[in-house]
């Protein structure tokens, strides 16, 4: 481990993870409040509308969302270490450019759709205006290209710090709305404003950086001139915006699901479950969001990268093992005392779902390597063909299990999406020594 660690690479992973972490732990007990709030403040079917108007917005938003982020840490890095701002320039103006697009066709597809679907969502008529309302957030959610900035000029403190200001603002309101008594109303628009402010406060932090280094430009929008100048970059940003899409929307996607085929209170259910779980493999999730712009840098014909693949994984992986006792172990007294006994249900549902859990945060280095090797369309057959196995046994499994359905589907997707994207990047690994140094391939472009 004392080896690992003299990696200069690896610390700056563990580093990066760790401004994330003190962000998110933050965020994930004031996330606690929020939702505990508005567990008591409301009758489940009521919590579970407000999880399913939030599920319908985050939902169309992942579908139409482009991966700004990775396409600027995957052209941008490179550029960067070379010092090609021009490059780089394009690269955030063409961002800018899909973050505006995809968000203005997510906002007019998500209303014209809504108020045909919401009926079979379980979105009541009497809550349609709420949930239109709630859709006007779709292109700020689409936007990915500020977190992209801040990772490629490697500011991972300033996300954690972004990464308190939704659930602080939510725990607030939410806190203010059940000590008032604002009801139903109040929590939405709480829903509502701390996901704006969350959104804003990025853009705001992302603007002064692009300042202090006087590239403030950069953030001009262009899609077809600075396409030209990006080889590949259009096949990039579909490949990537596809896989995305189809497993960003999973946990919107599984609410809604559960909400039409059995009740609202259910979606609620599986909601807090599903929440517990996204909070125990968070640790993956910050490994790779640090693990990714540390990859693209190195040259994926060597063995470094890998090397550094294998030794996160195992550290996920061990934390996983951790988490997973301590959620058995806690996991019920911390859902009866925040939520109340009436949702104690979820635990069982929870105790289910954590059986992936390992797999799930082993496994976070494999997308980022198929990226790192150009195997983006496998990222995308493998996601695909996953989500399509979880879709398919959700609603078998809901059918034959009921809300225990969902969970069983659940932990046989993770393992499909595991199993699916680890075949590819066994090959790419077999084959690394032909793969071309991204930074190389861009200077030649």
């Amino acid at each position: 481990m004392k080896r690992w660690f003299s990696d200069g690479v690896f610390r700056t992973i563990v580093r990066n993870a760790s401004y994330l972490a003190s962000g998110k732990i933050g965020g994930a007990l004031l996330g606690l409040i929020a939702l505990a709030c508005a567990g008591r403040g409301m009758t489940p079917a009521l919590f579970g509308t407000l999880v399913l108007i939030h599920s319908y917005a985050n939902g169309v938003g992942a579908v139409v969302k482009f991966q700004t982020w990775q396409f600027i840490v995957r052209y941008g890095a490179p550029a960067l270490e070379r010092g090609d701002t021009a490059i780089l320039r394009d690269v955030t103006g063409f961002a800018v450019g899909l973050d505006l697009a995809s968000g203005l066709i997510g906002l007019a597809g998500g209303l014209l759709l809504l108020p045909h679907a919401a009926g079979w969502f379980g979105i009541g008529a009497e809550n349609l205006n709420m949930a239109m309302l709630y859709c006007t957030l779709i292109p700020t959610m689409t936007a990915a290209t500020p977190t992209g900035v801040l990772r490629v000029f490697d500011r991972f403190d300033q996300i954690a710090l972004q990464q308190l200001v939704t659930p602080l603002v939510r725990a607030f309101g939410a806190a203010l709305s059940y000590l008032c008594g604002f009801g139903f109303t109040g929590f939405v628009l709480t829903w509502y404003i701390a996901d704006l402010s969350g959104d804003l406060c990025l853009w705001a932090l992302s603007i002064r950086e692009l300042r202090r280094r006087r590239m403030t430009d950069a953030l001009r929008p262009g899609l077809f001139g600075p396409a030209r100048r990006l080889s590949g970059a259009w096949g990039f940003v579909w490949t990537t915006n596809v896989a995305h899409s189809i497993w960003a929307a999973w946990g919107p996607v599984s609410n809604l699901v559960v909400g039409a085929l059995l009740t609202p209170a259910a979606a609620g259910l599986f909601k807090i479950a599903a929440t517990f779980f996204d909070s125990a493999s968070k640790p993956a999730e910050l490994l790779s969001r640090s693990f990714y712009p540390e990859i693209m840098r190195l040259d994926p014909s060597s063995r470094h990268p890998w090397q550094l693949a294998v030794r996160s994984a195992l550290i996920s992986g061990a934390i996983a093992v951790v988490v997973l006792l301590i959620v058995s172990i806690g996991g019920e007294p911390v859902i009866d005392l925040v939520f109340g006994k009436r949702y104690v249900e979820a635990y069982d549902l929870l105790q289910l779902m954590t059986a992936s859990l390992v797999v799930a945060m082993a496994a976070f280095p494999l997308e980022s390597l198929l990226y790192m090797a150009g195997r983006e369309r496998s990222a995308l057959v493998a996601e695909g063909t996953a989500a399509l196995g979880y879709a398919v046994l959700l609603v078998v499994l809901i059918h034959l299990f009921g809300l225990w359905g969902a969970g069983l589907a659940y932990v046989a997707g993770v393992c499909l999406k595991t199993a699916f994207m680890l075949v590819p990047t066994l090959s790419a690994y077999r084959g690394r020594h032909a793969l071309p140094h991204g930074g190389q391939a861009e200077a030649a472009a």
